[in-house]
């Protein structure tokens, strides 16, 4: 999708739908108040006379606007100014984009940028729009004998009152095309049913990015044979009880200038299927167990966003891949493995096998000497009872990763909640057998299985995120988020900021 910037009249704008928001007030932004002198003070009668009510969400469709070049022109209420935050922000440009979604257009031109946000820069404002455009569009039909039309938008035009703020636009909304496309790879992947996204269609997954990546994007597929001489015992032992074989995939990205600069890793939960293994799940929503690897998902959807924007980084994306099913070489309850790190485990539960492939995957980092290491994981839930669907959790080992991530999170209006990780919570992973247990007990269920991965963490800056309540929708609208996606990428913009500040300083 093209996202060109506009700083000319709007009522001189060229496009097919005029999409402008408005508050309840009737005070309009500078964008809607040209357009209404042009169109002889059309949008502000809609409004004095309550044919068009502006609060939070509502859209009405103009299919003739006199005095103006766009065929149509789309108003999008805002609400009361004074509650004009992110939320509110965001919530107009969905109703918006979701409106234009159904029209027979191919380009729309928006004047959001004009939006007062507190704290917040044109250049945010941009990336939500591009970000919005693209969730809009976004659709699921791969299975479906009869698909209905696609969006057939291509093009959003933002219209900028400020002219010198243009290349602040341009960059934003760029971000935000590849955070958007990032997304929605995600979301693909994670809506994809379990008999077709196994841990060999990811690995084939990240073989085409690499492809398509010209060589900036380095892929490495260790097959069982290949974890079995790492001593991966702890990941193999999940996906036993299952014809699909394991894999741990790890794609790297060089972007820093030199290749010795250390990178900063990701880490995705892919179990690709979770039966609960011996340790049977209800049958109740064991369908959405397809979406358990939706952590993995978010590391390719954060490999494709970065591929999109090409930051100055050395990254690593890897991704534990299995499938937890129960058959005769299934792991039992009961059962004492061997990690890559060389630590013991007594598998309590089989039905807490993320942690048992995550932690090779940790070990494995090591190798990287990582500047920070995030893994990402639908891991417990325990994060949905505690935090809802609204916030990822976050547990980490180093405040400063901590506070990165927040602050990431708050940036890309893609927000987590920070927890504890002490000392304390680790004796409930004691083992009458083995170095450790792979479960806690019921209480503090989040905080316990990260204390099992922090044991596979103590060689760098790590920190997890639980996005068990986050990465998909139940329901009526049921599917894949897209979730942290925006979180991982800005952590990842800011590092380069970070690392850019230090080299000027230097």
């Amino acid at each position: 999708m093209e996202f060109p910037v506009q700083t000319a009249n709007p009522a001189k704008a060229e496009s097919a739908c005029l999409v402008v928001p408005v508050f309840k007030d009737g005070d309009l932004l500078p964008a809607a108040a040209k357009l209404d002198d042009a169109s002889e003070r059309l949008i502000g009668q809609l409004i004095e006379r309550g044919d068009f009510d502006a609060k939070l969400g509502n859209v009405q469709l103009l299919p003739f606007a006199p005095g103006l070049s766009a065929d149509r022109l789309m108003l999008v209420g805002l609400g009361e100014r004074g509650k004009c935050q992110e939320r509110a922000f965001i919530k107009a440009l969905d109703a918006a984009f979701t409106a234009v979604a159904g029209l027979p257009v191919e380009d729309v031109a928006v004047a959001f940028t004009d939006v007062p946000v507190p704290e917040r820069s044109i250049a945010w404002k941009a990336r939500m729009t591009a970000e919005a455009a693209q969730r809009a569009v976004y659709r699921f039909d791969e299975f479906k004998s009869e698909k209905a039309p696609r969006p057939r938008l291509d093009k959003v035009a933002l219209l900028l009152s400020d002219s010198e703020a243009a290349g602040e636009a341009r960059e934003g909304a760029r971000i935000g095309n590849a955070v958007g496309q990032g997304v929605a790879y995600t979301r693909t992947l994670g809506n994809l049913p379990g008999n077709i996204c196994t841990p060999s269609y990811l690995a084939d997954q990240a073989e085409q990015l690499g492809r398509e990546s010209g060589g900036t994007l380095a892929v490495e597929i260790l097959d069982e044979a290949a974890l079995e001489e790492l001593g991966a015992h702890s990941l193999l032992s999940v996906g036993r009880g299952s014809e699909q074989p394991s894999r741990l995939i790890v794609m790297k990205y060089q972007g820093a200038d030199s290749a010795d600069e250390a990178p900063h890793v990701l880490v995705g939960k892919g179990i690709t299927f979770d039966t609960g293994g011996i340790s049977l799940k209800p049958g109740e929503a064991m369908d959405e167990m397809k979406f358990d690897m939706c952590g993995a998902a978010s590391v390719f959807g954060t490999a494709k966003a970065v591929l999109g924007i090409r930051p100055k980084l050395n990254l690593v994306f890897i991704v534990a891949a299995a499938e937890n099913m129960p058959d005769g070489r299934a792991t039992k309850p009961g059962d004492i493995i061997k990690t890559l790190k060389g630590l013991t485990v007594e598998v309590l539960n089989t039905d807490a096998e993320g942690r048992l492939v995550l932690c090779d995957a940790l070990t494995y980092a090591e190798r990287f000497e990582p500047a920070s290491v995030v893994d990402i994981a639908t891991l417990t839930g325990a994060a949905i009872i505690a935090l809802g669907h609204h916030a990822t959790g976050l547990l980490s080992n180093d405040d400063d990763l901590a506070l990165d991530l927040l602050d990431a999170g708050e940036a890309a209006w893609d927000r987590a909640w920070h927890l504890p990780l002490w000392d304390e919570y680790k004796e409930q992973l004691d083992s009458n057998f083995a170095d450790m247990a792979n479960i806690g007990g019921r209480p503090a269920g989040t905080i316990t299985a990260a204390c099992f991965l922090s044991r596979f963490a103590d060689k760098f800056p790590w920190a997890h995120l639980d996005i068990a309540g986050t990465a998909w929708t139940s329901g009526k609208q049921k599917g894949a988020s897209g979730r942290p996606v925006g979180l991982l990428t800005q952590y990842l913009l800011d590092r380069e900021e970070e690392a850019r500040q230090v080299e000027n300083e230097s």
